[in-house]
This record gives structure tokens, sequence and C-alpha cells, in this order.
């Protein structure tokens, strides 16, 4: 983990490259944890979470939890030019999906650990 300031100097899609596995990993242990599916059957449950348009409604649900300085977190991910678009999303939402993974990223490396356990929970 680096500090804040090392974490600042980063590109916002790093963040929500680190955030995009961390999020994933998140939600793969709640399934595991919390039903007795199968494999193929938790990927399916999984995708439903991960998808661009679930992530973007989630980061809607978070905005009154947000400080200040998050939500800057999230303008500078969700404003960053990204060259991919994926066929199956709608631009906006994978937009606003990015600005999701960019904050949970920011937070795994700035090792604020308490926060992101907050914010991720607030995801179930």
């Amino acid at each position: 983990m680096k500090n804040e300031n090392d974490v600042n100097l980063m590109s916002p899609l790093v963040w929500a490259y680190v955030g995009d596995s961390v999020y994933e990993l998140f939600i793969r242990t709640q399934l595991v944890e919390t039903t007795n599916l199968k494999p193929h059957k938790l990927h399916i449950e999984a995708i439903k979470h991960v998808k661009a348009k679930a992530q973007a409604e989630k980061l809607e649900k978070l905005q009154d939890i947000l400080t200040d300085k998050e939500k800057e977190i999230v303008r500078r991910t969700r404003n960053t030019e990204n060259h991919h678009l994926p066929k199956n999303a709608n631009p906006a939402d994978y937009m606003r999906a990015t600005a999701f993974e960019g904050l949970i990223g920011y937070l795994y490396l700035s090792n604020q650990k308490e926060r992101l356990n907050e914010i991720l929970n607030k995801c179930i």
C-alpha cells in the first residue's frame, strides 16, 4: 500500500483497475459466505453485482454518505478519458461504474480499510 499522496498522483484509471478487482472479490466472497451455490451459479450471481449498470446504481445510492474528498475522487475518475467502452454497456453507466471502481480502488490503495469496508457493506 502507498500513502495517500502517492495514490493521488496515480491515474484515476489505475484506481478503477484495482477497484474492479477489489469489488469483484468482495462480491464473490459475500456470495460464497451467504449462499450454497455451485461455481457456475456463483458466477451468474456475481455478474449481477459487478456489471456497469449495477455499479452505477450503487454509486448513486452512496452519494449522500460520500465525503467531499470521495466525491472529488469519483468526479476525477468519471471525467478521465477512457478509450475503452464495452459493447454491452451504456456509456453513461460505464463512466459511473468506472467512477465507483475508482473510489473503491483509491480507498484500497490508500489503506483506508475501515472506510472501504463501510462503503462495500452499504453495497450489499
